[in-house]
């Protein structure tokens, strides 16, 4: 039974899935150049799709639209791109895809979302499972060396491994940060750090969650594990220490954040933005903080002594396309920008 004041995810998502073979109603095709997907750099939850569409070299089959970092009660908004307008939706907020299929769609408009292009319509929203259809589904599309992310033999491992992730550290960064009452909130506090106390043990004599190479439990666990100490540890007070201060997880997420496909979708200034910018039950001044110095990432890890290989036999993937080359090394050794928006809200609050 849940706690008192402890924050429930509504996980009533699209369920709609494209597959190779359509087998259902709520199947659709997989076909090249049909589908957007509508990402934020921001989010982690939208973050592990722009990790895996790397790694599997779907960038010519799936487009990507990116929304921006901050956004009001109708949704996430476009407003990094020119006029505001995604270029190929040619719409300024991802709500008028879901209403656009679903005009009286009553649940939460969140990203990722994969959006068909021809009509318009959202196809799905449902994160965990647009990933492994991305690795299962999208097979003859996926590039020359592209990891296998969930293969046949390790998948009930993986899932066994995801699922305490997704409960316990996924998701228990925002029951502990969302929590409204000191016992819901010391609940998931220290069931979040027990479960990093057991990754870390984990961690210590492997270099990989599952198996000698990357899959998609690591994916899944970066997306969290990169923005723990710039926002989780303060923001959301999960702060019995941070990731660096936790050998095995900090070289564990230095390993990941220098792999091709990891550290290079990551905009640590558009993170920092949407959590201190649109949280304002938590930060109602939307003032966003410099620090901390995230520099420590691009230093070397060592883990390569532990075995394994991130992609097994295959290769990296190629760098990524100027306009979607959001997170470099580079952007975790400078201080980060405040965009527009946040200035945008900075100047609404002064009038």
């Amino acid at each position: 039974m849940a706690s008192e004041g402890s924050f429930e995810r509504d996980t009533d998502y699209i369920t709609d899935r494209i597959v190779a073979s359509s087998s259902g109603d709520d199947d659709w095709p997989v076909e090249a150049g049909r589908y957007r997907l509508v990402a934020a750099a921001a989010c982690p939850w939208a973050n592990r799709t722009t990790v895996v569409r790397r790694l599997l070299g779907l960038e010519d089959v799936l487009s990507l639209g990116f929304a921006g970092p901050t956004h009001d009660w109708t949704s996430w908004q476009f407003d990094l791109d020119p006029g505001g307008v995604d270029p190929v939706l040619g719409v300024e907020r991802i709500r008028d895809s879901y209403l656009k299929r679903f005009p009286d769609y009553p649940k939460g408009i969140t990203v990722p979302a994969i959006v068909d292009v021809p009509t318009g319509h959202v196809v799905t929203n449902d994160f965990a499972q647009i990933t492994l259809d991305l690795s299962t589904e999208w097979t003859q599309h996926h590039r020359e060396g592209a990891p296998e992310l969930y293969p046949d033999q390790l998948r009930d491992e993986i899932d066994e491994v995801a699922e305490g992730i997704y409960h316990d550290v996924n998701n228990g960064v925002y029951r502990t940060g969302f929590a409204s009452s000191q016992s819901a909130y010391e609940d998931a506090y220290f069931t979040l750090f027990n479960r990093l106390d057991e990754l870390e043990e984990r961690l210590s004599t492997r270099r990989y969650l599952v198996g000698e190479t990357i899959t998609e439990a690591d994916v899944r666990l970066f997306t969290t594990l990169v923005r723990f100490d710039a926002v989780y540890h303060g923001h959301f007070k999960c702060n019995r220490n941070k990731i660096s201060e936790m050998p095995a997880l900090w070289g564990y997420l230095r390993d990941l954040f220098q792999t091709p496909g990891f550290g290079d979708t990551v905009a640590f200034d558009q993170v920092k933005e949407h959590y201190y910018a649109v949280h304002t039950t938590i930060n109602p001044t939307r003032v966003v903080p410099v620090g901390p110095d995230l520099r420590g990432l691009a230093t070397p890890h060592g883990r390569e002594a532990l075995g394994g290989r991130p992609f097994g036999d295959g290769t990296p993937p190629a760098a990524p396309r100027p306009n979607e080359a959001f997170g470099r090394l580079t952007d975790a050794m400078s201080p980060p920008g405040i965009t527009e928006t946040a200035k945008a809200f900075a100047a609404a609050d002064r009038a």
